[in-house]
């Protein structure tokens, strides 16, 4: 299982990989590869999914460099590339500080 630094330096590094519907979610949300490794740098894991469908997950915070706050759901599976799952940016009416659901 990956820990929080190896998955911030992946991300920043931009040693991801997008699932198919992470792909389609960046293009629907106008979310930019480098937004993503900007993301990598500031990270924290605001929830984790043990059991999640495929393999265990989290759900990560991170601000790009205008402030823009965007989650990043990712596979902790021991691989070369961070497995991004999801992203979006999350809806303040959802979220307390980004970081807590209402």
């Amino acid at each position: 299982m990956k820990a929080l630094e190896e998955i911030q330096k992946k991300l920043y590094s931009g040693k991801f990989e997008f699932s198919r519907h992470a792909l389609k979610r960046v293009v629907e949300r106008n979310i930019s590869e480098l937004e993503i490794k900007e993301v990598g740098r500031n990270a924290k894991i605001i929830e984790e999914y043990p059991d999640d469908k495929h393999t265990s997950s989290c759900l990560l915070l991170g601000f790009t460099n205008i402030k823009r706050p965007i989650h990043i759901q990712v596979s902790f599976a021991d691989t070369e590339f961070v497995k991004i799952i999801t992203v979006y940016e999350p809806n303040e009416d959802d979220w307390i500080d980004y970081s807590r659901r209402r």
